[in-house]
Order: structure tokens, then sequence, then C-alpha cells
């Protein structure tokens, strides 16, 4: 989609507490600042309306619709823009998703992506959590389609599954948007690591939105929410406290390094066969 030019997008890395109302009335008073500041397509943290933590999923569990999601229609209709709600604690048949609803300018709901891969770890000495615990997998990869162009969606630790946002590439997605909520061993080591990763990639935007740092929560996320770019540079970064990122996608230039590096155009077999190497066949020959 060549000649758009420049799309302002907005990553609201806010602080979440345990009140829900509160959390979704700052919801709207940092959506308000990011339309103000020009931008198009604005997106929230994951678990933006409840602490995160497996002991808080099943109590702030909603239906969509429901309250937050029907809060976040209003807003985007609102303000006219593109609104990614970050993901709310969902409950759907007795089972409960980490789920990202988003809306368009017309505060209608335009795609539901449920977390497909779990945040199950156990690093000893450090960090043990286990998402399935709790929760339920989504099982479907999830697009939506803007005039600019068109977007991918994730959530958190679907960012460290470099497949996943190849087929996004290859469905013409130009950006991808994960709201995470990587911890303080994680964060620092693959936060922003992955995400020039998959940008560089798959030569595309990729946007990460984490709650702002609670030094006394449960479970304290990394901050650090962060835009890069289809050179694998980093267009805008924030530190852990409570913040709105602006930043401006080139699509023009999205496009031009495309052209320049076709990796796209490449073509590559169905199936990469592999040869098995050994020391013999290295330089040697028969004595």
């Amino acid at each position: 989609m060549g000649g758009v030019g420049k799309l302002r997008v907005a990553l609201v890395q806010m602080m979440v507490t345990t009140e829900k109302s509160k959390n979704l009335e700052k919801a709207a008073s940092h959506i308000q600042k990011a339309a103000e500041g020009g931008a198009k397509i604005v997106a929230l943290p994951e678990c933006f309306n409840s602490p995160y933590g497996t002991q808080f999923f099943k109590q702030y569990a909603e239906p969509i619709p429901g309250e937050s999601t029907d809060y976040l229609s209003a807003l985007a209709k609102k303000h006219k823009i593109f609104l990614i709600g970050g993901s709310i604690p969902e409950i759907l048949g007795g089972k409960y998703y980490n789920t990202c609803t988003v809306f368009n300018p017309e505060g209608n709901l335009v795609a539901t992506h449920r977390k497909m891969h779990l945040f199950d770890i156990d690093i000893p000495g450090k960090i043990t959590f286990k998402e399935s615990e709790t929760l339920s997998a989504g099982n479907s990869l999830t697009t939506f389609e803007t005039p600019y162009m068109k977007v991918g969606v994730g959530i958190c630790y679907d960012l460290r599954f470099a497949e996943m946002a190849q087929i996004y590439t290859k469905e013409g997605c130009k950006l991808l948007v994960y709201p995470g909520a990587f911890n303080m061993t994680t964060g620092p080591a693959h936060w922003e690591l992955l995400t020039r990763a998959r940008a560089v990639d798959n030569q595309l935007y990729v946007g990460v939105v984490s709650p702002a740092r609670d030094e006394q929560a449960s479970y304290i996320a990394w901050g650090h929410s962060t835009l890069c770019g289809p050179w694998g540079d980093v267009n805008g970064t924030l530190d852990e406290k409570e913040n709105i990122l602006l930043a401006d996608l080139d699509l023009d230039r999205l496009d031009e390094i495309r052209n320049q590096i076709p990796i796209s155009n490449q073509r590559r077999p169905d199936i990469y066969s592999i040869t098995k190497v050994t020391s013999k066949s290295i330089g040697d020959t028969e004595k």
C-alpha cells in the first residue's frame, strides 16, 4: 500500500490498580491524550483493566461484550480511532481467556484475539508462572483492516513465536501489535530483542505495549513499551513509568525497504532439505 505516508500510533503504558473502575477511567484519560496527539491507532497494555496474575483472572473476568469492552467501544467512537484494547480476562463457555479486542472509529468490534501461547515458564530462583493453571489458549490468528494497512495482533508470549509473525506478514500485515507484560527477568533480556527481531525478519513495524511498573505488585512488569521499524531500528521507547509513546509509522519507507531487500519476493522451497555434514566431508580427501 504505497503512497500512504506517515501514520501516528500511540502505545499507552498505564499503571494498573486493583480497582477496575479506576483502570477504565485512567485508560480513558490516556486515550484522549493520545487522540489529541494525533494518533489514529491507540493500543493499551496487557490486562489493562485488572492486575496481572493467575489469582486475579477469574475474579476480574468478563464476558465480551461486557463492561470493559463496552467502555472501549464508546471511547473508540468518541475519538474516531482504531483502539486495540490491550487485553482483559474473558469468561466464555465456562473457560477463561486472556483476550484482546479491537474497535474501529465507529465503535464496532472488528477483531478479537485470545492469547494463543500461554505463559508457562520456570526459571529456578527467578520466576515461575503458569497461565495454564487458570487460562485456556486461543486457537486462531487475528488481523484487522484499516484504511492505512492491515494489522496483526498477538499478546505477550505470542511475541516469542516467529512463525506467527511470518504468517501475519504473508497475510499482508505491515504492523504487529503485542500488548504484553514481560517481567523483571525476561524483560531486560528479551523484550527489545524479540521486538526488533520480529520487525527486521518481516520488514514491518512491531509495537509492544506494557503496563507501567508497579514495584508493589505480585507480578512486576518490565515496562519499556517500544516501537521497532522494518530496518530493525527502535523508533521509540519508554522507561518503566506511566507514559504514552507517540510514534509515526513511515509506510512509504517500509515499502522502500521491502523493495531494496526483497525477502518477501524470494522464492522459497516448501521443504528445506537438510544435508548431514561429517568431519570427513569437510575438506577431506580419500587417502
